[in-house]
């Protein structure tokens, strides 16, 4: 039986990801001494593992580690006054932080200093949002999910860089029509285009295959939506983190495979999942 493998246009990193990478692994040429990372520089375990080879480790708290002369701020962004905290430190700081967070970070700053309650739509859990939660004043909440919160009159808008569209829009929506009597609302787009568009080229494949399969870490937000976004449509999926998860038995009943990655799987893993199915075709 002849079996074909479609690979997602644009899967795999990002630009902010790839960015942060770039920054760790250069930095870990070209210094001899230990650096480190707070919190995993990308949610990509293998990755993190790579960078931890080379001499780049990740750290949750800095009370943990003493000696520390260089730290990388990850890519997701960390909370304002964690970042004011390690600059009053002796050592260098590499801020990796992906553009849009900052980007997203300092509209958060702007509309509270402007007095506007800032209404954040993602998850409160992320990193990169309770990083732009801190930026975002006393009265900021966090909302994901179409129950609306009574507000202020006067709220600004942002979003989690990596959620999707149709979710925001749903949200919007909800909210535009609450009860709440707004007097003003002020809304900036800080969604990231490249989630935009993996997804959509996610779902554009998954509509033409028989099994999909999703390759990112299975704690990334973004590749855990492209999970979910291939599963409501009701298409056989498996997320995996890498080739060696792969089971024989999806293969020997399918026709046609789809694979996409999460925006923190780098390009080698997934060669190595279709190099693996490959196997299990021939």
């Amino acid at each position: 039986m002849q079996k074909n493998i479609v690979l997602v246009e644009g899967a795999g990193f990002c630009f902010g990801v790839k960015r942060a990478i770039d920054i760790a692994f250069d930095v870990a040429r070209n210094y001899k001494e230990r650096v480190f990372t707070l919190g995993p520089i990308i949610h990509n375990p293998h990755v993190v593992e790579k960078l931890k080879e080379l001499g780049v480790y990740p750290l949750e708290e800095l009370s943990k580690e003493k000696s520390i002369k260089t730290l990388i701020i990850r890519a997701h962004g960390i909370p304002k006054e964690k970042f004011n905290e390690i600059k009053q430190k002796d050592m260098e700081i590499i801020d990796a932080t992906c553009p849009f967070v900052k980007r997203a970070q300092s509209l958060a700053e702007k509309l509270a200093t402007e007095g506007y309650q800032v209404v954040i739509i993602g998850d409160r859990e992320h990193p990169e949002v309770q990083g732009i939660f801190s930026y975002a004043g006393p009265d900021a909440i966090v909302i994901n999910s179409s129950e609306i919160p009574i507000l202020n009159k006067k709220i600004g808008i942002i979003q989690q860089t990596t959620q999707p569209l149709t979710k925001v829009k749903e949200i919007m929506n909800e909210l535009i029509n609450s009860r709440n009597e707004f007097e003003e609302i002020r809304i900036f787009n800080t969604l990231c285009n490249f989630t935009s568009k993996r997804l959509q080229a996610t779902e554009k494949v998954a509509r033409n295959v028989d099994l999909m399969i999703v390759v990112g870490g299975k704690n990334s937000a973004n590749t855990t939506q492209l999970a979910r976004l291939c599963k409501n449509m009701g298409v056989k999926t498996y997320h995996i983190e890498n080739a060696q998860e792969i089971n024989k038995e999806w293969i020997e009943c399918t026709t046609t495979i789809g694979i996409t990655a999460g925006a923190s799987t780098p390009q080698w893993i997934i060669d190595e999942v279709i190099d693996k199915i490959k196997e299990f075709i021939n």
